[in-house]
Order: structure tokens, then sequence, then C-alpha cells
């Protein structure tokens, strides 16, 4: 499974963290997380690079993926991880020739298996179904189905991360029918302090070892 594990993928919010944010991540990757997405939609793009960099910095000393969201040029600046693209972003093969192989890119396939197949074919490194319940990040999100992933994992041979909505308590149905890894914001981020983020990430360790 390259060099993606099974766990959690923890994403951050600007409107959730704020100025905690390295705190907080900190807090995740403590909690168990394998990977970090950095996603930050603001226009602040001097900010965005100093988070990005000291993100990328903080994952590396604790051995975590550093995934960029949807910014092609930040990636390749502070030398992240990967990137993670949706079907109107940069294409695949764009962003292949600019980060290089050993980058590792993800593509949201939303509810749609042909999209998967086409981003496997494509040489994505993993893709990403979802919303697969109801989302206060993105509440019009199309929704996904679980047959989505019990097919992922019959027919593609990449990894399959779930995302949309999830929580400890409603994960390991995810799990159970195919996906590898799951993407979570709220249910990890939307906590007063650092200690309740590293519970709350820690909550999810038991569903993979189900």
């Amino acid at each position: 499974m390259s060099r993606l594990s099974k766990g959690l993928y923890a994403i951050t919010d600007s409107r959730l963290i704020g100025a905690r944010l390295v705190e907080s991540v900190e807090a995740a990757i403590l909690g168990g997380a394998v990977v970090v997405q950095y996603r930050d939609k603001s226009d602040d793009h001097t900010r965005r690079a100093e988070e990005a960099d000291a993100l990328q910095q903080l994952c590396r000393n604790h051995d975590v993926i550093f995934i960029i969201n949807d910014d092609l040029e930040l990636a390749a600046q502070v030398g992240a991880d990967g990137l993670h693209i949706g079907q109107e972003d940069d294409s695949l093969n764009q962003a292949r020739q600019h980060l290089g192989d050993d980058t590792i890119i993800g593509i949201s396939c939303y509810n749609r298996f042909e999209l998967a197949q086409a981003a496997e074919e494509a040489g994505a490194d993993y893709i990403a179904f979802g919303r697969f319940f109801s989302s206060n990040i993105k509440p019009d999100a199309v929704a996904a189905h679980i047959e989505l992933l019990e097919r992922a994992r019959e027919e593609i041979n990449l990894p399959v991360v779930a995302i949309g909505g999830i929580t400890a308590e409603n994960g390991a149905q995810l799990v159970k029918a195919g996906a590898d890894m799951l993407a979570v914001i709220s249910d990890i981020f939307d906590r007063p302090t650092a200690d309740e983020i590293t519970a709350a990430t820690q909550r999810f360790q038991s569903i993979f070892n189900i």
C-alpha cells in the first residue's frame, strides 16, 4: 500500500482551529493520526505558507505523512509529502510532472466509481470517496454510499480514503466495508483543548484493529 498505511487521516480547518494550528495538529499526531492534510481555502498566501512550513516540519519530526490540499505550488514550496486534488483542481499529470514520482497524489472521487478507475489508470497514489455522513464542513457535498467502498476493495488496487461526517462512532462500518483510512476534521479538531484533541484521535485507533 505504498507509503500509506491504514489509519486516521486528519484534515485541518482554519475555522475550527484558528491560531492553535500547530498545537492542535501535534495533539492529533500524538493521538495516532498517520496522515495530516493542510486544508485552508483563504487567500492569505503568506500565512498559508508559514503554516504549511511549520506543519511540514512537525510531521517530519513525528514521521507522519504531510499532504497539501489543492495547492500545487504550496506543496512544492514546502516540500510536502503529497498533494490532494479534486476533479476541478490541477490535473494529476500536471501535478506529477511538477512534484515528481515520489510525491503522494490523492484524488477526490466523490460518489463516482468511474473517477476512481480513471484515477488509478492515471497513476494516483490513493483515492477518496465521500461524503458518507452529514458534514458541517461541506454540507452540500454529494452523498456517497458504502457500496462504493466494498466495490473499491474488490476492483481498485489503491488505498481508499473515506471522508464526510465521520466520527469514532460511525467510522468502523466504513473500515469494515473497505476504507483504509478515515479522513476526519470536526470530530478531531472541534475541541477546546489539545488534550481533548488527542483523546478524540485515540478513540479511532480501535477501529483499525477490527
